[in-house]
């Protein structure tokens, strides 16, 4: 008996010297003093994390700005549309050739030969027409940088806030792993003097090595979520390391969903579109106007004006204007596809916004939640446990309370440490979207969104 009290105290007191987050694993020779086997250490997955600077989430965006490949596409698509109107407005190039009619003369010796100077002038104002078709796409084209800056800033917060919410659940997975492996040790202690059962002792070890195993699939998903950041920041080969950031503040309060309707660049682009192709209408509707065609030459007339003595008839000058008679083809095919054209991009806008409105919904609600659940975590249930393992603790110093109480209370104190871990990690990955207007997909094409 008076080992056993040896035994209790001695816990309780390592117990009351540490705080909960630094509890540490016994060591291997308390554990062999006790007649058992100490269990096989699980690897640190994240041993060679620890030597390196963490990684912020500013530098994270940073490197995403310059080395994330759908952004080059997308100021590659701007650059592309400039060109091309550019081209637009450029008049067509002149032509110059030669003329001859009659050239071996015939009974009379003749024949004309010489150059001539052809332009064609589009009329109707068509080429300022289908300049402002191609600006229209350059604007476009710039709403979807801006769409995929969202997308990469969203995916990339996301991913960083999960990663980062993991990174804090293995600290105390680590944490309530020593309390399993401290309960075990004392089981076993327990069971030297006749005051635990084999029951007892298998359920410890059980929990110990269950403790164990949460840690290390943390660990991995972690892992998991750091490569998952990095491929999204374009650089996939950074080194594992750990990251720097506070969950437990308060984020940015989300934008409305009236506020995203109308700052939300998805939605600003899908107009925009409808604009271009209107642009792309009205430059369908001039196409039927003519151009006109000027032509003007000089040559050289042999024929004979008057033969005694011979005297041809010389240089001469010649021109002509002619423009298409719209009689058969007015363009009818593209206006009709002009017309079907802005009705479907009328359509595609009024979708991205009911997408929107569908896809805020729920991340409204999430934050909502998940912020409900940070305020009753951390005002009432968190300080409820604590205090219950406190109380605990004391009534054990006292003899007043069983062990198994002690271990109880602080087992739930340290699972109400991580569902709140979760609910922040929630949280933050709801702000995050919700900041970004609801957009994902940082590796994809904007066009397939």
């Amino acid at each position: 008996m008076k080992l056993l009290l040896a035994v209790l105290l001695s816990t309780s007191a390592a117990l009351a010297q540490q705080s909960i987050p630094n509890m540490q694993m016994p060591s291997a020779s308390s554990s062999s003093q006790a007649g058992m086997q100490p269990p096989t250490p699980e690897p640190d997955l994240l041993a060679e994390a620890a030597n390196r600077a963490p990684l912020t989430l500013d530098a994270v965006l940073a490197t995403a700005r310059t080395h994330n490949p759908t952004l080059r596409a997308a100021q590659a698509a701007i650059a592309q549309t400039a060109g091309q109107a550019q081209q637009a407005g450029m008049l067509p190039n002149p032509v110059i050739g030669y003329e001859g009619d009659q050239i071996r003369g015939g009974s009379y010796g003749g024949g004309e030969q010489g150059g001539f100077v052809q332009q064609t002038i589009p009329l109707g104002g068509k080429l300022g027409l289908r300049r402002d078709v191609y600006r229209a796409q350059q604007h476009t084209a710039k709403l979807a940088l801006d769409t995929q800056q969202q997308r990469i800033g969203s995916d990339i917060e996301s991913a960083f806030y999960t990663a980062l919410a993991l990174q804090q659940e293995i600290e105390t997975r680590k944490q309530l792993s020593a309390i399993a492996a401290d309960a075990a040790l004392t089981a076993h202690q327990l069971a030297n003097v006749g005051q635990a059962d084999a029951p007892d002792v298998l359920q410890s070890e059980v929990e110990q090595e269950q403790a164990a195993l949460d840690t290390l699939t943390a660990e991995r998903r972690y892992t998991a979520a750091f490569r998952q950041l990095t491929a999204i920041a374009g650089q996939p080969d950074l080194p594992l390391t750990r990251l720097a950031g506070d969950l437990t503040g308060s984020p940015s309060q989300p934008p409305s969903l009236d506020a995203m309707l109308e700052q939300s660049p998805a939605v600003q682009r899908a107009d925009q579109a409808v604009h271009a192709a209107e642009a792309q209408l009205r430059s369908a509707h001039r196409e039927v106007v003519p151009d006109l065609t000027l032509r003007a030459g000089e040559q050289w007339n042999n024929e004979l004006v008057r033969q005694n003595p011979n005297i041809a008839a010389g240089a001469q000058s010649f021109a002509s204007a002619s423009i298409d008679l719209p009689l058969w083809n007015r363009n009818q095919g593209n206006i009709a596809a002009g017309q079907a054209a802005v009705q479907q991009a009328q359509a595609e806008a009024h979708r991205v916004r009911l997408s929107l409105r569908q896809s805020a919904a729920p991340l409204l609600e999430q934050y909502n939640i998940a912020a409900a659940q940070t305020f009753r975590y951390k005002s009432d249930l968190l300080p409820r446990a604590q205090r219950a393992y406190d109380l605990y603790r004391d009534r054990y110093r006292q003899m007043a309370a069983a062990y198994p109480q002690v271990l109880v209370s602080e087992r739930t104190l340290f699972q109400l440490r991580l569902a709140y871990v979760e609910s922040l990690g929630e949280l933050w990955q709801s702000a995050a979207q919700l900041r970004h207007f609801t957009l994902n997909g940082g590796l994809a094409l904007s066009e397939n969104h």
